[in-house]
């Protein structure tokens, strides 16, 4: 069995973060494990939503996973801050990972600042160049960028473009909507691929990203060649999207096991 390592923040309402990682993986048959960075549980009652950990618990937590289990496969999700970027850096430098999936954080869905400021350039400076692949949605490449991208194609496969000479090994920019459709554009130095699938109506998309992140990670693990992985993922997240669950207050969860469930 393939084994996956999350390394990211927990969001305490189940949707998105470590917890939709770890469904995903579940669902994807490899074996999941975890190092949480923070933790988010913003609600009306407390005057802080977002607990950051200490350095050496995520040291403890990684090595626990790698030395007893070991990892074919890695993602990242909020790392929030320039000091935990610099040390998930160095540890992902000191093991042999075939695949670093490489997910950019930033902001959450109900507009959360995900990632400090001066987090960005560390992000791009030491992170980022380890990376098999780098999935921005469109925001967050605005922000690695530092401009805003057009919404048509062409801007967007430039701005992939500009995205790949970060020098990750390649690119899968989640473009959203684009002419009515929702689109993917995946760029390995050499050539583009556009992967497209119908827009879903709805608001209901918490977890949308970490989920497409999570389970292309799973695919690579198991040696998925990587378009079919995009695919696959693309599908999966089309499905949770599709029979998202709402309840009753703001935005929604995407339904992680509904691929299973058709």
């Amino acid at each position: 069995m393939k084994r996956v390592l999350t390394i990211a923040g927990a969001a305490a309402q189940g949707s998105a973060g470590i917890q939709a990682d770890l469904k995903t993986f579940q669902e994807r048959d490899v074996y999941g494990m975890s190092v949480i960075t923070a933790t988010v549980a913003n609600n009306s009652k407390t005057d802080q939503g977002i607990f950051i950990r200490e350095i050496e618990e995520i040291e403890a937590q990684f090595y626990a996973a790698t030395e007893m289990v070991g990892v074919d496969a890695v993602k990242t999700g909020m790392l929030f801050s320039a000091e935990i970027i610099e040390q998930v850096s160095r540890l992902l430098e000191d093991i042999p990972v075939p695949y670093k999936v490489i997910d950019p954080v930033m902001i959450g869905k109900m507009g959360s600042q995900l990632l400090a400021d001066d987090a960005i350039e560390v992000l791009k400076e030491q992170l980022i160049p380890q990376a098999t692949v780098i999935t921005p949605n469109r925001l967050e490449a605005e922000k690695l960028l530092g401009r805003k991208i057009p919404s048509e194609l062409e801007g967007l496969k430039q701005a992939t473009k500009e995205l790949y000479d970060f020098k990750p090994q390649s690119v899968l920019l989640k473009a959203g909507k684009v002419e009515d459709q929702a689109v993917d554009i995946y760029f390995d130095g050499q050539s583009f691929e556009i992967f497209r699938m119908p827009l879903i109506d709805t608001i209901h998309t918490s977890g949308a990203g970490c989920t497409f992140a999570a389970c292309l990670t799973a695919e690579l693990a198991k040696n998925v060649p990587m378009t079919r992985a995009v695919e696959v993922s693309k599908q999966v997240v089309h499905d949770a999207i599709e029979h998202a669950l709402s309840f009753g207050k703001g935005i929604g969860s995407v339904r992680h096991g509904a691929s299973r469930q058709k």
